[in-house]
């Protein structure tokens, strides 16, 4: 009997080691894709950035220090989320909810402060039809927005998960993707903040 139960075990693990391999490769995959849809995005920008349309340029446009704040919110949300997970390993779980929280408020705050910029770009009629230069900000930047709203859900979507069942393998492993997930936001909008915003200032 104590045969049996020892190959039942020893049957179990190469199959949640399996899971997990396969879910590492398949988010990698999904993140490859995200990086060439990026890196379209960028191109686009690189070449209709500069047809105003008559229009107003970056300089007359953009705020740096309203995007340097934008920037420092999503920077430190990194941070925060890597104490998270820390906190995560250690097996505490209270800690990690915190962090995670703490995260969610700076993933919000960046929504937030994006939405006030875009918001103040259509009010001063430099919305995405005025000039192909505002079509390709809107569309890189926008994008780069939605990923954040859907990683903030998806961080939401954990805590609660993490909240009733813990820190067991599955939540680890999705704590895992989602990391990578932010941390790749934070690679792209460096980006953003370089070549889109920084580049046209100069």
């Amino acid at each position: 009997m104590h045969s049996n139960d020892q190959t039942g075990f020893w049957e179990l693990e190469p199959h949640h080691h399996a899971e997990g391999a396969s879910t590492s490769l398949g988010f990698w995959i999904y993140l490859m894709s995200d990086c060439l849809m990026f890196a379209v995005l960028f191109a686009v920008f690189g070449v209709l950035g500069h047809n105003y349309a008559g229009g107003p340029g970056p300089k007359e446009l953009f705020d740096l220090e309203l995007v340097a704040l934008n920037t420092a919110f999503l920077l430190i949300s990194s941070i925060t989320f890597g104490f998270g997970m820390l906190a995560a390993h250690e097996g505490n779980k209270s800690g990690a909810l915190r962090w995670l929280f703490v995260t969610l408020l700076f993933g919000l705050g960046f929504l937030c402060v994006e939405l006030y910029e875009f918001n103040h770009l259509i009010h001063e009629g430099a919305g995405p039809q005025r000039s192909a230069f505002l079509s390709a900000f809107f569309a890189l930047v926008g994008t780069h927005g939605l990923h954040v709203t859907f990683g903030s859900i998806w961080l939401v979507t954990l805590m609660v998960q993490v909240s009733q069942k813990g820190l067991i393998p599955a939540n680890m492993r999705r704590l895992g993707c989602l990391s990578m997930f932010w941390h790749f936001l934070d690679v792209v909008w460096i980006g953003v903040f370089t070549f889109v915003y920084l580049m046209g200032m100069i």
